[in-house]
Formats: structure tokens, C-alpha cells, sequence
């Protein structure tokens, strides 16, 4: 059955082009040998402070989470036009034991849709379309959006799409940044089994946050809680769920929320907290939460962090990572539209694996991964793993010199 594919048409007659990128591909070939590794940054780690904390920070290693030297798995296709410059941030889920992506893209338009993409073994992309399956509607006249550019370079459309299935049911639901006056966060689904046979029969988006309010980084449990759906939409000055009986969302109706980055730890890694990562996972030491957050004397890098969240309460943090979980150091973390990014916006636990997916400097995307029970007793304890770098040999995807 052919679908049948909208495409809006921009006034837009001249766009700008992201700075061209100088990665050189190789030719990926079954007798090839891996890359080379970069050189590894060593960071120096800051002082715990002396003041008692609330919350029982733990000496986490740098790079906890492996980079298999395989990525970036997910780079722009000059052929597809909707995906010719970027694609990032990718939201992820997990049915039938095959990793599943909506991820983010931006083509000559200027305009952010997303594609689609699955994974038997969740490294190597095992088909990939070529056309996009999710578009937010901005009018038939799409202007340059403010917010829109330096959330990501888009001049407007649908940005980082986070996917959760709640208690096993029926329906997948997306919740993500929308450039609709300003910067929103919209809802939308999808039945679970149109998804797997590519019915792209989405429900009409909803915008959850208020007008004239700038929010992004929502995420939605993957369980109910005390019998509510629940929403994190804010980490900042603390962390705020909204809990809910339904996910439908009448005419202005709209979740309050407040966000202060500003509230960080302070003389630490993340003193500007920036907000939530992929939707938590359950662990059996809690939500496990990734969130990215900076560094006040270091901006222009991103990087993510770890906490568990409390099962009943998850306004409770329980663990949090002293140090980042994963931070820019490779080649295509710093050279893309934005240098210096790791930005974690999917997760799902595999076979007994911990696999995040991110978007490398707003131009690919990227997986890490760890075994869980290694990852959680970093952050129980105050141990540093020993961990290994990984090279798959299956199967190639691209490779970087």
C-alpha cells in the first residue's frame, strides 16, 4: 500500500545552510579494520564540597557509558531533502525486541519532521525510510522562528520526540518541542500496532504547556503512578510531575510549570541544570533518569547526567552521579551545527544492556551503552567500574577518520 506524504510548502525563498561539515566517510567494508580511537580528554574533577547534601552524590567514572567506535549510526542523507542537513535527538522505543526511532530532522526546507528508523540489535540501523513520518503542522506560510533556530537550527516544526508506552497499553504516546508560538511542548499518538505495520495514523497534536511560555524536556513515566499518568516537566528549581487519570487534554487546558536552570549544584558540572533526557526507566533501585545540564564556566558544553528517582515518589532523588555520564569528546560531538553537544533523548534497557541514544553536536546520532547492573551499582556505591571500549563486528555503519 503506497502512503501518501504531505509536504509543506515554505515561502521561505532563500535558507541559510548549517556550516558544511568536514568528516571525512570511509567505505564501509566487511575486511576493513575499525577506526582508530580519538584521543580521550582528560578532565580534571572538582573538589566535592565540604557542606553536607541532602542527596548522596557518588564518584561515578567519566565514561561510564561505552561509544561503540561504529558511530554515528544515523548521519543526514543528501538524497532525502527533508533530512539533507541534521539529525539528532532521537526518542526510542523497545517492541518485540527491536529498538524502534522517531528522531529529529532538518532538509533544505529549514522545517524539523521526524524519520523513522529500527534496530534488531540496537547498533547497527536495519532499515531506515526515506521519507518522513511525523510533521507538526506550522501553516501553509512558515516564518523564521527565533526559538525554533537556537533550539536546534529549525525554523520551525516538531523538535525531539520522546516515545513511552505506559502499563503495556495499546497506544504509544510522543510527546515533544513544538515551534508554535514560541517554543511548546505538544502530545500526540499512535496505536501501538499501526506503528509496527507503519500506519502512520497519528492523533492530533495537543499543546500541553502554556502560551507564551518557553518549555521543552517533558517526559512521561512509562507506568502509572498511584494509579496517574505522570508527567515530569521541570527538574529545576526541583523536580515536578504533574499526575494525571488521562492523557487527553481538553481546549486550554494546559499544565502549569516553572523552570529555573539556575539552581544547580553549585561549584559542580551541572551548576546549570538544563532538563530531562529520555522518559525514566524502572530499575530495581528506582526511575532511572538522565538529564543534561552544563557547566556555568564551560556554557557551550553539553552534558548528561544520572539520578534514580524514588519508585512511589519520584520526586525523591535516592542516587545522582558527582560526575557526567556521558560528555562530548569525540570528533563528531564537536563538529556540527552545535560543537560541544551530547544530547540524551532516548533509552532502553536490552538483553540485560543499558542503550542511550543521542544527538551528537545537533548533526547525528549516536549510541552508548553499559551493562545495567554495572551502572546501577555505580551509582549505589562509590566504585568506579572498569570498562572496556567496544568494537562490534557484525556489522558496520559509518566510520569517521
Amino acid at each position: 500500500m503506497k502512503i501518501k506524504k504531505k509536504i509543506i510548502k515554505s515561502s521561505l525563498k532563500k535558507v541559510v545552510a548549517p556550516p558544511k561539515i568536514v568528516l571525512k566517510k570511509k567505505r564501509a567494508s566487511k575486511k576493513e579494520k575499525p577506526v582508530k580511537t580519538f584521543a580521550k580528554i582528560v578532565l580534571k574533577k572538582k573538589r566535592a564540597s565540604k557542606k553536607e547534601k541532602p542527596v548522596k552524590t557518588v564518584a561515578v567514572k567519566t565514561f561510564v557509558l561505552t561509544k561503540p567506535e561504529e558511530n554515528p549510526i544515523i548521519l543526514p542523507k543528501a538524497e532525502n531533502k527533508w533530512e539533507t542537513w541534521q539529525t539528532f535527538n532521537p526518542g526510542v522505543v523497545l517492541l518485540n525486541d527491536k529498538v524502534h526511532f522517531l528522531y529529529r530532522a532538518i532538509g533544505e526546507d529549514g522545517i524539523s519532521r521526524f524519520g523513522y528508523a529500527i534496530s534488531i540489535d540496537g547498533f547497527y540501523i536495519d532499515e531506515r525510510f526515506s521519507y518522513s513520518v511525523y510533521e507538526h503542522q506550522v501553516g501553509q506560510s512558515p516564518s523564521f522562528n527565533i526559538f525554533s533556530y537556537f533550539s536546534g537550527g529549525s525554523f520551525g516544526g516538531a523538535e525531539d520526540p520522546r516515545i513511552v508506552r505506559v502499563d503495556n497499553e495499546d497506544i504509544l504516546y510522543i510527546i515533544y518541542t513544538a515551534c508554535d508560538e514560541g517554543l511548546r511542548v505538544a502530545l500526540t499518538s499512535i496505536k501501538v500496532n499501526d506503528f509496527l505495520n507503519k500506519k502512520w495514523q497519528w492523533k492530533a497534536p495537543a499543546l500541553i504547556s502554556k502560551p507564551g511560555e518557553t518549555h521543552k524536556n517533558w517526559v512521561i513515566f512509562p507506568e502509572k503512578i498511584d494509579g496517574k499518568y505522570a508527567i515530569l516537566h521541570s527538574i529545576s528549581p526541583e523536580i515536578s510531575i504533574a499526575y494525571r487519570h488521562s492523557l487527553e487534554f481538553q481546549k486550554d487546558e494546559y499544565i502549569e510549570s516553572y523552570y529555573n536552570g539556575n539552581c544547580g549544584r553549585k561549584n559542580c558540572w551541572d551548576s546549570w541544570l538544563k532538563g530531562a533526557g529520555a522518559p525514566p526507566l524502572r530499575t530495581r533501585l528506582g526511575w532511572l533518569l538522565f538529564y543534561h545540564a552544563t557547566d556555568k564556566a564551560d556554557p557551550g558544553k553539553y552534558k548528561v547526567g544520572a539520578m534514580i528517582l524514588d519508585l512511589n515518589d519520584p520526586t525523591k532523588i535516592l542516587y545522582r552521579a558527582q560526575e557526567p555520564v556521558l560528555e562530548p569528546e569525540k570528533e563528531y560531538e564537536n563538529n556540527g551545527f552545535k560543537a560541544g553537544v551530547v544530547y540524551l533523548t532516548g533509552a532502553v534497557i536490552k538483553d540485560g544492556e543499558l542503550l542511550v541514544y543521542y544527538g551528537a553536536s545537533d548533526n547525528y546520532i549516536c549510541v552508548a551503552h553499559s551493562n545495567l547492573e554495572l551502572f546501577l551499582e555505580t551509582l549505589q556505591k562509590e566504585e568506579k567500574p572498569k570498562l572496556k571500549s567496544k568494537t562490534l563486528k557484525k556489522k558496520t555503519n559509518n566510520y569517521f577518520d
